[in-house]
């Protein structure tokens, strides 16, 4: 039985989801027009601002 693999192929493919992941988030970010869309953004300022809602 024989195993071939192409190593940089798979490093490219991984790479490839990252960036798109990264798109994805800058994407959003820039849509909404807001600072802070999620809690991972800014955890302190999610904080601070729904204390003042």
């Amino acid at each position: 039985m024989v195993i071939n693999h192409n190593m940089s192929a798979m490093y490219a493919n991984r790479q490839l989801g990252i960036t798109g992941l990264s798109i994805n988030k800058d994407m959003e970010k820039l849509s909404s027009g807001e600072k802070i869309n999620r809690a991972g953004d800014d955890a302190s300022g999610l904080a601070v601002s729904e204390k003042m809602r």
